[in-house]
């Protein structure tokens, strides 16, 4: 089967002999036109028309009221923690199959993560996982969710839409809810996708996208912090500018602040991406499809979109049998010039949060163990 992939894929992208990497961008519109006005204003760092307009143009396409541009996708996530309220000597729950990203924005707050499992549903945070952590862990006082054993506050839940394919973030949020928890949705990998027709990142109280090289659309780097509070909105624009004061000269600064506005030149390549968004889509799902016949013509399980969602599809994946036979595919793949790349190493193995609580993490254990990802750039 493995030498019949790699002819599928090299027949796909009519390329007989060229490594075929994981995702590359697709520049298809205005991006020379808008970077070359950006550059002609000589506004190319944090402040400059694109930035205001790739925030606007965010929230037209998202449907939320409030959006703040910022300089990656880590640094999103990171203040939007802290706008959430969490600090140091706090537990935040997340999965344990994730990006490291989600993670180490955890930590840059003072907090600690916990780890729960992910739905081979959606491979997204698993609902009756979290639900069993809370009810076995959790008490709820004065409003607040606190550790039974620990004492420490759980400031917020983090959830991902793994590979574009949206969690049941709907379950989620109301779960988090009921125990006085919020939720920030890590969408970094989800711009586009839908759950029950409302796009991720605008169910919980705060969701953030990025725009790296290899996402649906980018910035060359970017990200983006979305919410419908919109006191949250301005203290987040506040903060990712060094919290500097509204004078016209003076620099005062009334609080700790950050360098994470994102740069104009950056900008406007995401607003020129923007424009094509669902077009790429379009040929992202179209990819998706015929991925999915090929596997399964060879009765091999592949990742589906979730039901009652519509995903951006950004990366295409699929399970072998095992451990051993998934060293095997990967190793004969990328030998034939054809990236593919494992699932994450669950974070709860990793040096620095392996001592972090976890709850029953079987499945990410398995999808860890025998998944694979292949080239998903579209073909225009």
């Amino acid at each position: 089967m493995y030498q019949d992939l790699v002819t599928f894929i090299r027949e796909r992208y009519n390329e007989p002999h060229k490594f075929i990497t994981l995702h590359e961008a697709k520049f298809i519109g205005n991006e020379l036109k808008y970077m070359e006005e950006c550059i002609a204003t000589g506004m190319v760092s944090s402040v400059g028309k694109f930035v205001d307009r790739f925030e606007d143009e965010i929230k037209k396409y998202t449907g939320a009221k409030y959006a703040v541009a910022t300089v990656n996708g880590t640094s999103a996530l990171h203040m939007a923690l802290l706008l959430a309220g969490v600090g140091k000597n706090d537990l935040v729950i997340t999965q344990a199959l994730t990006f490291v990203a989600t993670c180490n924005a955890i930590s840059y707050t003072g907090a600690t993560p916990v780890f729960v499992d992910v739905s081979l549903n959606n491979l997204g945070m698993d609902y009756l996982s979290l639900e069993n952590y809370l009810k076995k862990n959790v008490v709820l006082k004065n409003g607040l969710s606190t550790h039974i054993i620990t004492g420490q506050k759980i400031a917020a839940c983090v959830p991902m839409h793994s590979y574009g394919h949206p969690a049941e973030i709907i379950k989620i949020v109301e779960l988090c809810t009921a125990y006085g928890i919020p939720v920030i949705e890590d969408a970094a990998e989800s711009l586009g996708s839908t759950y029950h027709g409302q796009h991720t990142g605008t169910f919980g109280k705060l969701g953030i996208y990025s725009f790296n090289g290899n996402k649906t659309i980018t910035s060359g780097g970017g990200g983006m912090i979305v919410t419908n509070d919109e006191e949250l909105a301005v203290l987040g624009k506040h903060l990712t500018t060094q919290a500097k004061s509204g004078h016209r000269w003076e620099f005062n600064h009334d609080q700790v602040g950050y360098n994470y506005r994102l740069p104009n030149i950056n900008a406007a390549l995401g607003c020129a991406q923007l424009e094509n968004i669902e077009v790429i889509i379009a040929k992202q799902r179209e990819l998706n499809k015929i991925y999915q016949q090929f596997f399964n013509q060879h009765n091999i399980a592949f990742v589906n979109e979730p039901s009652e969602a519509r995903s951006n599809c950004w990366m295409n994946a699929f399970y072998v049998d095992n451990k051993i036979e998934r060293d095997k595919c990967l190793t004969f793949l990328n030998d034939h010039g054809i990236m593919a790349r494992p699932a994450w190493t669950m974070l709860n193995k990793l040096a620095m949060y392996n001592t972090c609580h976890c709850e029953n993490l079987q499945n990410s254990q398995m999808v860890e163990d025998t998944l694979i990802t292949i080239p998903s750039t579209v073909v225009l």
